[in-house]
């Protein structure tokens, strides 16, 4: 099995390329799909962070209100920390048995967009970075995601530099391009990951 640490800035189109991936046969262990699963009415994580932050953090369908938990934790780190030291423990347990489900010969690629912030790459065998300048990025943000260009501008503030992903990169699929241009490339990276899979040469 080879494990592969997918990430990228957003607007790099991350989300893209994992939907490539999965396509061909890659095990795709999506973190952010995960955290939103473990806080679902009826986990034992919706029940955590009603305990910690109060029944205020829910709708009236009692599922989890996430802007109005939003609006508690991203004004205030310390309770960011403690959301956190909840979610994230039972996102590393789902994505382990994820993993451990997969075959001998799989790709499995974890889909983790704060892989580089979180200095995660070491619990990968090797890691792909999908690519964009900001001014693309920022395009695709006000563009597609409807965002104004200060939102777009401070959300891309608050994650790594490009540098600091390139730096830890083994792969780098450059996603600069229109959307034709990304395939051939994924499809390229996926023949990578596979013969790597199948030699057994997981560590870079």
């Amino acid at each position: 099995m080879l494990t592969v640490g997918l990430t990228g800035g957003i607007g790099a189109g991350k989300s893209e390329v994992s939907r490539l991936l999965a396509s061909y046969g890659a095990v795709v262990v999506d973190a952010d799909k995960i955290a939103r699963e473990v806080v679902q009415p009826g986990a034992p994580g919706l029940a955590a962070v009603v305990d910690a932050f109060g029944p205020e953090v829910l709708a009236a369908d009692g599922s989890l209100d996430r802007p109005k938990l939003g609006s508690i934790v991203f004004a205030d780190p310390e309770r960011l920390a403690t959301l956190n030291g909840i979610v994230h423990p039972l996102v590393g347990v789902r994505s382990r048995e994820l993993e451990q489900a997969a075959g001998p010969d799989d790709v499995v690629v974890h889909d983790v967009p704060l892989l580089t912030e979180n200095k995660l790459q070491s619990l990968y065998d090797l890691v792909v970075v999908v690519d964009a300048s900001q001014k693309t990025q920022l395009d695709r943000l006000v563009r597609l995601r409807g965002m104004t260009e200060s939102e777009a501008r401070s959300r891309m503030a608050a994650q790594a530099t490009r540098e600091d992903r390139l730096a830890i990169a083994d792969l780098v699929i450059d996603n600069d391009g229109p959307l034709e241009t990304l395939e051939p490339q994924v499809r390229e990276v996926w023949q990578e990951l596979t013969r790597r899979a199948a030699s057994g040469q997981a560590q870079h």
